[in-house]
């Protein structure tokens, strides 16, 4: 007995190949795959096509109806019959997503030139859904008609239907510029398409341009097309340089505002009736966000929203008052809703080798008449076949009718009549076939002069037709004399091609000020040593805050007069300046609210200052070892709660006066704790944003004890203790004038012994 021995390191057995399998990397078959199904979805689904606008399904959903014979002149048929055989002889795909298409192609808020005309419920702006197919009705529009001019004429390819059974067109052969008329929007895989509607008379006018001057560059294609035309109307407020590189690029977009107007409602007080809409809006949704703005409080000059729209859109907007600035709400509108929009262009379509690619405006409408002038040139060469067939079958007619006798006689006596009569008179099998195809009562109409001149005509027509067809200029007139009769049904003096959509730049957005959103209404902010901060209604006398409650053992700190719509600013110790709205403070009821909950204020950090930012555009901060420099009011404020450093003492040092800058003034005023007084020019103080600054005064011992600004030649001022609140002015400080950073001397008699001014 033998045992046969098996190698370990020899290869193990490959099974046997199963049929129709092949083996090969996983990620090299699902990549090949998912191109497979990327560019399937790309040219069978997603992108239109330059040469006729349409993707499979509107063009399925035309050809249907066509062959159902619904023409502009003819009855409606319920959709569910189009939808029926659309999905069963062209679109395998769900009925619901068929329907939804052809409803699209019936909106005339939805489309610029609608392809269909419904009877029934094909949904509303509003965002209403259309009714069920089973209820609605359709057939087709003009311009239908013309996107399918030519079909019969083999003005372009049929191609099988999905089962072979039948035939259905590549593209549609017909003059009207779909495309760019009507627009698209679509996603495919890695890639989508967004193209607004435009006005068909200005690309009619581009296009005829573009045949005299085929070299014609995009300022000369601007000249005729200024913009989008959306079925909706509103206004583009792009200028015109932003639309023109647009066009060049094929990608970017435009700012589409909603129409309105104001209407007078007696005694000063008015409304903006809003009229028309951006395009792709739902108003439902619109009126439902504007509502809300009122609710949330959001804009307070705007207090009341009402849709009154019947057949036409009428959107009532109510200002608070009669003061308002109607421009300041609309741009206030604008930036807060719908009522303006950005709708992108993307001029990504499949060009005539069905490759995806992004087109300017110029390239896409050279393509589509590029495919014009080759459906003219088969619409052409149809029309000579049909010619030749033609009088072939004249040629012999009159044979027959010079010779009736004789053919008569041949018909009679002859068991097979035809091969006789090709015999003896020459005759096609075509022309002997058609004359014993002959009625007998056609005998009477065969008259030799009837078909010579019939036969004439066609000559003639012939001859035109070749033509045409052997030169370039000859086309380029009969393209230009087709779209002259085009032009005429869609241009600008008609119903349906008039311009909705105004181009029109905008002035340059306004920077909204805070007293629109908020009444502006009086205020005395009061804030106490213990940090509690309260808002009066009013401007209350500032003098008698020591009469105001306040808790036990607390008392006033800073108390002075503002507006709802200013912002409160509050200096700390450290060098960090904090905001405060005036209008959420507490209201004076009460203690107010401590300070802390409402910034994140180190609990160690002494308050310097508060102040409203309408103090002045201007102020000097010093820290408390005399180093300090001007900073702008606007670079002051903070916009969080954890305030913003603008000093940065150094160690040891703290900040200590935060003064307006009088603008007139042009010197400063500083003294010290050892009652040495300094007076410089202010130019040599820099203006920043943030930083330590430089120094101001020079000490030995002790530092800052205050600084102000004043006017040189009025002379420095400084109030007179006691309760007289009477001032003192000292005229001439030339003495105390000397470089920044010096020591000074001591002050003028009289000044006050706490060393402030």
């Amino acid at each position: 007995m033998t045992t046969d021995l098996i190698d370990p390191d020899a290869p193990a057995p490959q099974p046997d190949p199963i049929p129709g399998q092949t083996d090969a990397p996983f990620d090299s078959a699902l990549s090949e795959r998912y191109l497979v199904y990327a560019m399937s979805t790309i040219t069978a689904r997603s992108l239109p096509d330059v040469r006729d606008g349409l993707k499979p399904v509107h063009r399925r959903l035309l050809w249907a109806m066509r062959l159902l014979k619904l023409d502009p002149a003819q009855g409606y048929k319920k959709c569910a019959r189009v939808v029926g055989d659309v999905i069963g002889k062209y679109h395998p795909h769900g009925d619901q997503s068929v329907y939804d298409a052809m409803v699209r192609l019936a909106q005339d808020f939805a489309l610029r030139y609608p392809l269909v005309d419904g009877q029934g419920n094909f949904g509303n702006i509003d965002g209403d859904n259309a009714a069920a197919y089973r209820y609605t009705e359709a057939r087709l529009t003009q311009v239908a008609i013309d996107l399918m001019d030519g079909l019969d004429e083999n003005a372009t390819d049929l191609k099988p239907t999905y089962n072979g059974e039948e035939e259905e067109p590549e593209l549609f052969p017909g003059l009207f510029p779909n495309l760019l008329a009507n627009g698209a929007s679509g996603i495919a895989v890695g890639m989508a398409t967004s193209i607004p509607p435009h006005n068909a008379a200005e690309l009619i006018e581009a296009a005829l341009l573009l045949i005299d001057d085929p070299k014609a560059d995009d300022a000369a294609i601007m000249s005729k097309v200024s913009g989008p035309d959306f079925p909706t109307g509103g206004l583009v407020v792009d200028s015109a340089a932003s639309i023109a590189e647009t066009y060049a690029t094929g990608r970017g977009s435009f700012r589409v505002r909603a129409r309105w107007h104001i209407e007078d409602q007696g005694r000063g007080t008015w409304n903006a009736i809003v009229t028309e809409i951006p395009y792709g809006i739902q108003k439902g949704k619109l009126i439902e966000a504007l509502a809300a703005i009122v609710n949330d409080k959001k804009l307070p000059i705007f207090v009341d929203v009402r849709d009154e729209s019947d057949s036409e859109i009428r959107i009532v907007l109510e200002p608070r008052s009669r003061t308002v600035d109607a421009d300041l709400l609309m741009e206030s509108l604008f930036r807060l809703s719908d009522l303006e929009v950005r709708v992108p262009l993307n001029l990504n379509v499949l060009d005539a080798r069905r490759t995806p690619r992004v087109m300017s405006l110029r390239e896409a409408l050279s393509a589509w008449l590029d495919h014009q002038f080759i459906v003219l040139q088969r619409k052409s060469q149809h029309r000579l076949d049909k010619i030749a067939d033609r009088i072939e079958l004249l040629d012999g007619y009159i044979i027959a009718f010079l010779n009736l006798d004789r053919v008569i006689e041949i018909i009679r006596n002859e068991d097979e009549p035809k091969p006789v009569m090709i015999a003896e008179f020459e005759l096609t099998d075509r022309q002997a076939e058609a004359i014993l195809n002959m009625r007998l009562r056609s005998l009477r109409r065969l008259e030799e002069m009837e078909l010579r001149k019939e036969r004439d005509k066609l000559e003639e027509e012939r001859a035109g037709l070749e033509a045409l067809l052997g030169s370039d200029a000859r086309q380029r007139t009969r393209m230009k004399k087709d779209l002259g009769k085009l032009l005429i049904r869609y241009g600008q003096d008609t119903p349906l091609g008039k311009r909705r959509t105004t181009v029109a730049e905008a002035a340059p957005a306004r920077e909204i000020p805070l007293e629109a959103m908020i009444d502006r209404e009086p205020i005395t902010v009061i804030l106490s040593q213990r940090g509690w901060i309260r808002a009066m209604k009013g401007h209350i006398d500032t003098a008698g805050t020591e009469a105001l409650k306040f808790k036990e053992g607390d008392g006033p700190a800073f108390a002075f007069h503002a507006q709802t719509t200013d912002k409160i600013l509050l200096a700390a110790e450290t060098g960090r300046f904090y905001t405060l709205a005036a209008d959420k403070l507490p209201g004076g009821r009460g203690f107010g609210e401590p300070l802390r909950l409402m910034i994140d204020l180190d609990g160690e950090a002494g308050i310097v200052d508060l102040f409203p930012s309408s103090r002045a555009e201007r102020h000097l901060v010093a820290a408390s070892d005399g180093r300090g420099f001007i900073v702008r009011t606007a670079d002051l404020i903070a916009e969080t709660r954890k305030g913003k450093t603008v000093v940065t003492p150094r160690t040891g040092a703290r900040l200590s006066r935060v003064k307006p800058v009088d603008p007139a003034a042009d010197y400063v005023a500083v003294i010290g704790d050892n009652r040495r007084l300094l007076v410089f020019p202010i130019a040599e103080l820099p203006e920043m944003a943030r930083g330590q600054g430089v120094q101001l005064q020079r000490y030995r011992d002790g530092g800052l004890a205050d600084v102000t600004s004043f006017v040189m030649a009025q002379g420095l001022s400084w109030a007179m203790g006691g309760e007289s609140g009477r001032t003192r002015n000292e005229p001439d400080m030339a003495a105390w004038r000397a470089a920044r950073g010096a020591a000074g001397r001591m002050p003028p008699n009289g000044f006050p012994r706490d060393n402030q001014f």
